[in-house]
């Protein structure tokens, strides 16, 4: 069985608060949408809207046209006494979706219409519709309730529509009422009645059960399925497509056409394009989905893939990654390596995991563009015995008055402690060092002759700082490294890894 998709994150998605894509953002969606997703069906506005949308909607109709898509864009229209058909037909638009009422409070209170009323009004705005050579679908808004509440009604507003030239049927959940027990029953009613009719589902998420409502209502022979990307929509949103096309091809085994592939691709344009930013944790879409953080994770992926499910990310144009950190094992760093070609002896491998468990413990970000600099760090440079070591020291910078530091070192077992005033805070750390090397050893420092600051690739706000530090030491260069998050400590560290060469000189 195939079910159809249609997607609504033109008309519906839009109503998202604080979302308004532009004419060229619209025409750039459509055409991912249709051309590179593969979705059989996109709704694209609401007649009458405004006037910017009739040069907007103008322009996609006229694309559309042009690469043989027409009938596949779809017009949200209303009973207005054609004025809508005459908006959608003026725009160049052939598939109108009607908005009728399917419960009777909606009927009466909003339209303030009796049935009979209401009836006749969608009988002659079908019509009208037809005869303007459009094709017809009829949205039943606030299904759900009216199946609830009203049922008598639906049947009577059915039994008197179902000869139109209406070629699909949609029913919303409007409100985002149901659970899947309901919209099993609800839709397995509809299908059974009117078995000869073709229906869709639109699903809302205001109870977080779109997508399940989605399996329940295929499960009961729906024909089609209305969804948004990154479930976009009022309120709660609607049902997301990427979770809708998982479930029905994985769930329910069923076809949609639709080129997953190109699902994160189309997710993320329209995040940029909407600026409603995606959760990392959002299923198929989401940064973090993809991400194995537990060591015991990435060793059961080595042992034949124990931790994989269906929804490999290779299905959605995406990778496996493996996250680093405090809970990082052995196993999430050696699959960090091997992609970016590293190869490490087992002792170096055990450094460069306890590094990042001391980065992680601190709460930093630890990426894979920052593990080529850590391994650096700790292969070149833990080589030399550790004759210093700094037991404590204290930095302080106060509005008015000069940084000061304040250090004290073990070196070969003896402690020395010394103050000093400095330019900024890393300045008056090395004063501090040099009045020890100078005072209390009576032996000479080296002298700094560059200080150079990177961020690796891809770095955040709280990404690891790379410093490096030229140094002088009685003619004789020296170059040493610090990785932190702070840049202050990777200046220390830089420092004190020159210290530890010239004990051992």
């Amino acid at each position: 069985m195939h079910v159809e998709i249609m997607d609504t994150t033109l008309r519906d998605g839009e109503q998202t608060s604080g979302v308004s894509f532009s004419a060229s953002e619209k025409l750039s969606i459509t055409r991912l949408l249709l051309q590179e997703l593969h979705v059989p069906r996109v709704e694209i506005a609401s007649a009458r809207v405004s006037d910017g949308e009739i040069n907007t909607v103008s322009q996609i109709c006229s694309w559309a046209k042009r690469n043989s898509l027409l009938d596949r864009i779809e017009i949200l229209g209303f009973l207005d006494n054609g004025q809508s058909i005459e908006w959608i037909r003026n725009v160049g638009g052939h598939v109108v979706n009607l908005l009728s009422k399917g419960s009777e409070k909606h009927c009466v209170y909003q339209l303030r219409m009796t049935p009979e009323e209401h009836i006749q009004a969608i009988r002659r705005e079908t019509i009208a519709a037809h005869n303007a050579g459009m094709d017809i679908n009829l949205y039943l808004e606030d299904w759900s309730n009216g199946m609830r509440n009203s049922r008598e009604y639906l049947w009577r507003l059915m039994d008197n529509i179902c000869d139109l030239p209406i070629k699909r049927f949609m029913l919303p959940d409007t409100l985002g009422i149901l659970n899947p027990e309901e919209t099993h029953e609800f839709i397995s009613c509809m299908t059974g009645r009117y078995p000869q009719l073709q229906f869709d589902f639109h699903a809302h998420n205001d109870y977080d059960m779109a997508t399940a409502n989605v399996y329940a209502a295929v499960k009961a022979g729906v024909h089609g399925i209305h969804v948004t990307v990154n479930g976009l929509g009022e309120r709660a949103g609607n049902a997301t497509l990427s979770s809708a096309v998982a479930t029905i091809h994985d769930h329910l085994g069923l076809t949609t056409g639709i080129d997953e592939s190109r699902i994160n691709k189309v997710s993320h344009i329209v995040e940029s394009f909407s600026g409603i930013m995606l959760p990392p944790n959002k299923p198929i879409i989401g940064e973090s989905v993809f991400t194995q953080c537990a060591g015991v994770h990435a060793d059961g992926d080595n042992k034949n893939n124990l931790y994989f499910n269906d929804l490999l990310p290779e299905r959605f144009g995406r990778e496996r990654e493996y996250a680093l950190g405090k809970t990082s094992g052995k196993a999430n760093i050696q699959k960090n390596l091997e992609t970016l070609g590293i190869e490490l002896s087992d002792e170096n491998l055990r450094k460069v995991t306890q590094r990042i468990i001391e980065l992680g413990d601190k709460k930093e970000l630890v990426t894979q563009s920052d593990l080529p600099f850590i391994v650096s760090d700790v292969v070149k440079h833990d080589t030399l015995p550790n004759k210093v070591r700094i037991v404590n020291y204290t930095l302080n910078l106060s509005q008015g008055l000069r940084p000061t530091a304040t250090v004290l070192l073990d070196i070969d077992g003896t402690e020395y402690q010394e103050t000093a005033v400095g330019d900024g805070q890393y300045d008056a750390f090395v004063k501090a060092v040099r009045h020890i090397y100078h005072n209390h050893l009576k032996r000479a420092f080296p002298i700094l002759t560059n200080y150079a600051v990177n961020i690796p690739p891809g770095g955040h706000t709280d990404a690891l700082v790379h410093t490096t530090i030229s140094w002088d030491y009685k003619g004789t260069p020296l170059k040493t490294r610090g990785l932190d998050a702070d840049q202050t400590e990777a200046a220390i560290q830089a420092t004190l890894k020159m210290l530890n060469i010239i004990e051992n000189l």
